[in-house]
């Protein structure tokens, strides 16, 4: 059995790291699907998904578990809070250093691996969309 560090790179993982990459949005998989398959007209769903996981426990990519909506993926690994909007679902990056704070080492006797921090409101879009 391969370990991660010696994981083979198919085809179809890079193609989905590519697209992934090159997108602000935080699609959920079938939404990354839609836009892999322009690359890759054969590839399935399931192959996604799967692709996404491996690539999340590589470290390459941060899955987001945000409450109220699906899960979805992002290629800034860098340390960085999201905002979403309660409305039409949009997840922003929030890359103002000032509002990460420090992560102690030990909390209450846990060695803390990570925390996670949403933001919420309604994004300026939906904000200015006229009310019927």
């Amino acid at each position: 059995m391969r370990t991660d560090k010696q994981r083979r790179r198919t085809p179809q993982r890079k193609v989905i790291f590519e697209e992934l990459s090159a997108l602000k949005t935080h699609p959920t998989a079938a939404e990354l699907f839609v836009i892999v398959r322009e690359r890759l007209p054969r590839i399935s769903l399931g192959t996604v998904y799967r692709n996404l996981e491996v690539l999340c426990q590589d470290g390459q990519i941060n899955k987001l578990d945000l409450t109220g909506s699906e899960t979805r993926f992002d290629a800034t690994v860098d340390p960085h809070l999201h905002i979403r909007c309660t409305k039409c679902g949009k997840v922003e990056d929030l890359m103002d250093p000032a509002l990460l704070t420090g992560l102690p080492a030990e909390l209450e006797g846990y060695q803390v691996q990570g925390c996670r921090q949403e933001y919420f409101g309604i994004c300026p879009t939906c904000r200015n969309k006229p009310r019927h």
